[in-house]
């Protein structure tokens, strides 16, 4: 009895230790998110303003002139709009091949390797390639570019969230669909697609905040400029570019611009986040549980 008691009271010990260890970094993470957002809020909010969103930079505005960051806002969302849907044209078919033909096969599992592997190689890595590849082709930075570059970022994410979520799907479906003669391309393209659709979306939207604040990329295959993009072989601002380059700058009004653009963006940020969540919620109800 009296060893049991000991190893219960060890047990109890280790418990309440993983649980202070838990809450400890539960305060650390909600601290430092806290402390960037009261830092973005508390700086940029006083620099926002409708002309700053309403208008594209004019002369001297990166000395502390007039104008704006339309151009980055509407340039940040022709790349991320443009890569998230050309990732969705590559993910969408990867994801439910691997799970209507390879499963959790040898190749499955090396299919899943290699995403994952994609999915951990920095951005400025893919802008680097990109910025190479360029170079072969002959290419100059480009809306186009940026939106390939920014599709390949995505696709590993896009494709591994969509693969999770399509393998949490009910074997009985399937099993009945096979049961009714569906072949298995059918069975994925109908049953698999309609039931796992929230899941599909979050990664979606998931991706797309991804490609949304991601900077390193689009500085090599992008560019930067202060027109708005009017073809897609013309460069383009971004919002995550626009932040850099403005918190870089010597003049203390340019800089507090800089952070009411990384308001802006962590606003786009947010409502992506909110919107997938509601979203899920409501495409939740049409599916089979």
């Amino acid at each position: 009895m009296g060893m049991k008691k000991k190893y219960f009271q060890r047990r109890h010990i280790v418990e309440l230790f993983m649980k202070t260890i838990m809450r400890i970094a539960l305060v650390i993470v909600a601290g430092a998110l806290g402390l960037i957002l009261w830092t973005i809020i508390s700086r940029g909010l006083p620099a926002l303003s409708w002309d700053m969103v309403s208008q594209v930079p004019k002369g001297g505005y990166y000395m502390g002139k007039e104008g704006g960051i339309l151009n980055a806002i509407i340039g940040s969302a022709y790349l991320a709009s443009g890569g998230t849907l050309l990732a969705i044209l590559i993910s969408l078919p990867i994801a439910l091949y691997l799970k209507a033909y390879l499963g959790d096969s040898k190749w499955g599992g090396y299919v899943r390797l290699s995403l994952d592997v994609l999915w951990g190689i920095p951005s400025v890595v893919y802008g680097a390639f990109g910025f190479a590849l360029m170079i072969i082709l002959g290419l100059r930075a480009s809306l186009l570019a940026g939106i390939i570059i920014l599709a390949l970022i995505e696709l590993p994410i896009m494709t591994r969230a969509m693969d999770e979520v399509i393998r949490r799907m009910p074997a009985e479906l399937e099993h009945a669909a096979f049961a009714l003669g569906s072949t298995k391309f059918e069975v994925a393209l109908r049953v698999v697609t309609r039931q796992m659709l929230p899941g599909i979306v979050t990664a979606v939207l998931l991706a797309f905040g991804r490609g949304i604040g991601d900077a390193a990329s689009v500085l090599f295959t992008a560019g930067y400029t202060d027109r708005i993009p009017t073809s897609l072989m013309r460069p383009t601002a971004s919002l995550p570019l626009a932040v850099f380059f403005q918190l870089g700058s010597p003049y203390p009004e340019v800089q507090q611009r800089g952070y009411a653009a990384a308001l802006i963006l962590t606003i786009i940020v947010l409502a992506v986040s909110l919107g997938s969540r509601w979203l899920s919620a409501r495409l939740n109800k049409y599916t089979v549980k």
